[in-house]
């Protein structure tokens, strides 16, 4: 039986103390005004042209916005009113161009940000509104192209006043500098999602292109049949109500760790669940098994996101870079510890499922410092299928019969989780999703 007490009497006590702190260190603008109706995201899209690399966001009615850039890493950061989000869950997770990919969301009650995060430095050369016409929604357009490390750097940075420099403005003006829109410092963080309250699932096979990590006795490649299994258990999951699937991986390609998390976080997953099979040298030895992050490396990627002055992300668009390191080492602290707590209740609840389908290695629950596991605000578990070393494993992963009993064994863990975390959430009147 899972033990639900350290999360269930944990969540509470963390957004007290979260608040707590954020109002220590002055980052709460004062009490929250009522909800109103928003304007709309309804799309979204890179282009890549010769000379320059054009982002395009449609939008429901024009709206006033400011355009500033940050370093460490290289970003365009795009402030406009609180939009409502429609876009799809993976929209961003590719980039094109000058960009690597984009995120986006609520930061405040008040007001959205989109964040381009950038392969080389740039330069905003145009950044305009297209209001609606002739059937075409408004459009808020952004043309980028490179520019020196130097001149980039010259220009960066946080704006000071907190006010927009940026208003709408006719397109052949290419916008305006002299109108500022008056806005608060960052609000007390909301939750972020896609906006339909659906539970939003990561799904990552390991490995795959140039890297095909473990090899079958009967040449059986890990890349492959983890693959075959993630999407089986992406059409398990769709077919039932309530969940949005993201694939990380959906071909023979190879996508690195860190991007991997990127990609989940981009998506805003409610949950991460990353799928592998494994070898060893004694072929005796089989049975699935079940990963969470351990103590160790959670506490070394704290210790590295307290330096970074990304460390924004990990709270829900709070920016940190500018307080006290003990101030963000111990709100990144929180968030960790509850995401590490909700990891664990998935992965006792998929142990039963797994062994019923497959058998358990001998301590089937364990934790390592895997680099998929490591996204500070996404509950995360890495499943080792079975051995392809081993004769029988390596025999049921290569069976599509199999692979499908694989899929419905997690996917009725999930509903478990999901259930589960509801009951929480419901408890302490709080929203399910971290995001």
């Amino acid at each position: 039986m899972v033990e639900l007490s350290v999360t269930t009497e944990r969540r509470p006590m963390m957004r007290f103390l979260v608040r707590a702190l954020m109002a220590l260190a002055g980052l709460v603008a004062g009490a929250l005004g009522p909800a109103v109706a928003a304007p709309a995201a309804t799309g979204a899209r890179l282009g890549e042209h010769p000379e320059h690399t054009r982002f395009v966001l449609e939008l429901t009615e024009s709206v006033e916005y400011r355009v500033f850039t940050l370093a460490d890493p290289f970003r365009v950061v795009v402030e406009m009113p609180a939009l409502e989000w429609r876009l799809p869950a993976n929209a961003g997770v590719r980039g094109a161009g000058l960009v690597k990919s984009y995120r986006y969301g609520l930061f405040g009650r008040s007001r959205s940000r989109i964040v381009l995060n950038l392969i080389d430095p740039v330069r905003v050369q145009a950044d305009f509104i297209m209001p609606p016409e002739d059937g075409k929604p408004a459009r808020l357009v952004l043309d980028l192209v490179p520019t020196s490390e130097a001149e980039f750097r010259e220009s960066a940075g946080w704006p000071e006043d907190g006010a927009p420099q940026v208003a709408a403005a006719d397109p052949a003006s290419g916008g305006s500098d002299d109108v500022p829109v008056p806005v608060s410092k960052p609000d007390e963080a909301v939750p972020v999602g896609q906006g339909d309250g659906r539970f939003i699932i990561a799904l990552d096979a390991g490995h795959g292109g140039a890297d095909p990590g473990a090899t079958g006795t009967g040449g059986t490649l890990e890349k492959e049949v983890v693959l075959e299994t993630v999407i089986a258990l992406k059409d398990e999951l769709e077919r039932r109500r309530g969940y949005t699937v993201v694939l990380i991986r959906e071909d023979d390609s190879f996508i690195n760790k860190k991007d991997r998390v990127k990609a989940a976080r981009a998506a805003r997953a409610d949950l991460f669940i990353s799928i592998h099979a494994d070898t060893i040298s004694n072929s005796a030895i089989h049975g699935a098994s079940v990963y969470t992050l351990s103590e160790s490396a959670s506490d070394a990627e704290a210790a590295e996101l307290a330096e970074s002055e990304n460390a924004s992300d990990v709270i829900a668009g709070v920016d940190l870079s500018g307080e006290k390191d003990d101030v963000g080492s111990i709100l990144i602290d929180l968030a960790q510890r509850e995401t590490k707590n909700r990891s664990t209740v998935f992965a006792q609840l998929l142990l039963p499922e797994l062994d019923a389908q497959s058998g358990l290695l001998v301590q089937p629950l364990r934790s390592a410092g895997f680099r998929v596991l490591k996204a500070p605000d996404v509950p995360s578990v890495l499943i080792e299928l079975g051995f392809l070393s081993n004769a029988t494993d390596e025999a049921r992963l290569t069976d599509p019969e199999w692979r499908a009993g694989m899929a419905r064994a997690i996917a009725r863990s999930v509903d478990d989780y999901y259930a589960r975390m509801s009951s929480v959430a419901q408890s302490s009147g709080e929203a399910l999703s971290a995001h």
